[in-house]
This record gives C-alpha cells, structure tokens and sequence, in this order.
C-alpha cells in the first residue's frame, strides 16, 4: 500500500516512510491510494472472531508486507490488551466505552499501535526519532505512556498551561525517561501551530529526524477504525440499523469510522458532537470551511478551531459536499448543556459519563429527534480524569481507578516555553 499527500505536490511513498515522516514533503496529510472493502463473509461472522483478530483483518492492507503479518499480529494483540465494552443507556441509545486502556482515553489505541509500528522501523537505525506532539488533553498522556521507553525515540509533548485536567497534566508530566513535556503560555492551536512550523523549519529538520503522533500521522490516526468493529460485533444481533455520535475535536476518530464504513462496515450515519469549537457545523449549513481561534471549555480535548483530519473526511466523499452530508450531521453544545447531559445521564440512566461522552450523548438525541437508529456515542475518557466538573454536576464522589491513583502523587515536570524559537531552541539542543 502506498500513501499521497493530500496537498497532491508530494511523491507517493510507503506506511514506513508515511509513519516516520508523519507530514509529506508538501505538509500534506498522508492519505491510502486504495481502501478495499472486506468480504462480506467477515461481517457476516464478525460476532465469532476476536478483536484482535478482527483488528488484524481491517488494517493488513494498509500495512503488510512492510511489516510482515506475523509481527502485525503480535503489535495488534499487544495493542489491544484491554477491553471495549458497550454499556446500554436506553432503547435507541448505547455507549462504546473507550476508557479501559492503561492512560483512560480512546487515544490508548492508535498511541500504542504507533509506537510499536515505529519502534519495528527504528529496531535498527541508529539515528534517533524525536516524536513531536501537541495534546489539548488526552493525546498527551497516551503518546506518553505508549512510547514510553522504546528504544531511539525521543517524545516532546506540547500542552497549553491551565486548559488541561490536573489529570491529564500528570499522565503526561511524570514519566521521564524518553518523555520530556512543554508547557505552553497559550491554547491547544498555538501548540499545534508551533508543532506545524516545527515540521516546516528547514533548519530544525536538516539536523533532526521529527515525527508526529497526533492523528495527523497515519498509524496513529488509523487504528481508531478498530472501534466501529468491536461496537458492531456486539450490536450486531440486536440493531439493524446503526449510526454513531462521535465527540469530535481533531476528527480523525470520526474519520476513521469512515474509513471502517468503506471497508465495508454497515453504518448508517455519523454524528459529530462538537462543543462551542463549532467549525465544521458551521461548514456543513455553509458549504464555507472557516477556521477560528479555539475557544476553552470543560470538554477540552476537542477545544480545536481548526480541524486537521477534516480535509481526509473531505477526501472520504470524493470532495463533494452533498456526499458529505449525507453520511455526517453536526452538531455543537454549550457547556451548560454538557452539564444538564451529564447529569441526565446519572440521574435518569445511572451512569457517570465524561463532559467528551456528554456531549457525544447530545448528538446522539438530537439525531434521534428526526431519525431511527440505534445510537451509540463515544465515551472517550474515564469521568475521574475530570472530577471538579462531574463531582460538582452529579454530587457524587468517583471513586479513582488504579490507573489513576498511581499518578496522582507523582511530581509534575515540565519545561516552560512561549514562542516557537524558545521550541526550538530545546529541540535542537
């Protein structure tokens, strides 16, 4: 399988060389040249496999001979040492937990397939990799934890000072070894810009070899089809028809949905569930793709103003906007509304879910308002990783799960930084 640039001003080149490189030459997004439907007989008999064994068969084509299928298998299965359960809310609505992972977030999955993907392509270079990320809250703690001690990579996590959960903070501050955090004087977009213009310094790149794991890079972004698959396994048998209410801020998990859809998985529609970072409703009654400044609230893993994955959903529907709409509604939430979701859904439903899972749920309702499905929201985090909001909503004390606690008491370190020249300058020193 080769990958092209989405900019189209870029040579075609391989997973491996998409991976490491995580930007094409032209700072395009690495998009497959091909996507081929599985047989039917796979969906058919999807309830008798493993995730594992489901995982392997979706995301082979994008990745095999250039890692060969038996140690494919092995990154799938360590990869995916955890659960993924779907919790019932009501007749037409269900949950996809994605919180059961080693840092509570969805981002678990394409961080730790990342990282053993790189770690197969650098088992024998002798040049290091600096992976260079910016997180507005979960990505961090995942890139962190997965990359974690694999040989010749370096991980520099950008994260804006006081818009993430003391949490969040932690998981991604208290690792050490190869894992160094930037606190940055700004949002989530001056993160990311610094981390574009980083990937764009000719200077920087010359002397160092820089990589992304935001789902900008194709093996972190990919392996979130993964989901789709595991939530149909278990619904299956019970819904004939089944859409999805994703909480979206980057939107390359509801990309990657879409991509499970081409290869063949029966969805009827997705709903992307936004907070007051609105750019994408606004485009889908528009037709006008206007990015803005980020704007912060308690959902703050998609406090995004300008999504870099939209542009692969464009690519999804041959860009054309009457395709889009189709297949995707959206929708966009305050956060009072979050908060009225939040507690509807422990008072009425008798289950804690996250501000991201809230605001999934949001979409999920107001689909169901003109529509008939099944419904199954994405609950993307673990509510402890945001207990000022959920505690003071529902009044009730969470108790902390062990992945949690054993963060809790770690000492934060982190590196101030203010400016893109205070970026790199650490990075080349």
């Amino acid at each position: 399988m080769n990958y092209y640039s989405l900019n189209r001003k870029a040579p075609n080149t391989t997973f491996a060389d998409a991976v490491v490189r995580g930007l094409a030459p032209d700072k395009g997004l690495y998009f497959p040249e091909s996507i081929t439907p599985l047989d039917t007989y796979f969906f058919e008999t999807i309830e008798n496999k493993t995730n594992a064994e489901i995982a392997f068969e979706a995301i082979k084509q994008f990745i095999v001979p250039e890692i060969p299928e038996i140690i494919l298998k092995t990154i799938v299965e360590d990869t995916l040492n955890f659960d993924f359960p779907v919790v019932n809310i009501n007749k037409n609505i269900s949950t996809l937990e994605l919180f059961h992972g080693p840092t509570m977030a969805f981002k678990d999955v394409g961080a730790r397939f990342m990282a053993r993907c790189l770690g197969y392509f650098n088992k024998s270079n002798t040049h290091e990799v600096t992976v260079l990320v910016a997180t507005s809250g979960d990505t961090g703690g995942a890139v962190a934890n997965g990359f974690l001690g694999v040989k010749g990579v370096n991980v520099v996590i950008l994260y804006p000072s006081g818009k993430v959960s003391d949490i969040q903070e932690k998981q991604l501050t208290t690792l050490g070894q190869n894992i160094t955090a930037l606190e940055v004087d700004g949002v989530f977009d001056d993160c990311q810009d610094m981390v574009k213009r980083a990937f764009m310094d000719e200077e920087l790149t010359s002397q160092m070899q820089l990589t992304s794991a935001n789902s900008i890079n194709i093996a972190r972004w990919l392996p979130q089809l993964f989901y789709y698959l595991f939530a149909y396994k278990q619904l299956k048998s019970k819904y004939k028809d089944i859409a999805f209410s994703i909480p979206s801020g980057n939107f390359g998990n509801i990309c990657a949905g879409m991509v499970a859809q081409k290869l063949g998985l029966p969805v009827k529609h997705f709903i992307a569930a936004n907070n007051a970072n609105d750019t994408v409703v606004n485009y889908m009654t528009t037709q006008s793709y206007e990015p803005k400044p980020s704007v912060q609230t308690i959902s703050n893993a998609m406090d995004v103003g300008n999504p870099s994955n939209f542009i692969r959903i464009q690519e999804l529907h041959d860009n054309d906007f009457e395709t889009l709409k189709a297949n995707l509604s959206s929708y966009s939430y305050t956060d009072e509304e979050t908060k009225t979701a939040l507690l509807e859904l422990y008072a009425s439903h008798n289950y804690v879910a996250d501000p991201h899972g809230a605001v999934g749920y949001l979409g999920a309702k107001a689909y169901l308002e003109n529509n008939e499905a099944h419904v199954i929201f994405l609950e993307t985090a673990h509510p402890t990783k945001f207990l000022d909001v959920v505690e003071d909503v529902i009044k009730k004390t969470v108790p902390l799960p062990s992945q949690i606690e054993a963060v809790m008491d770690k000492e934060k370190v982190a590196v101030a930084v203010s400016s893109y020249e205070e970026l790199k300058q650490f990075l080349l020193k």
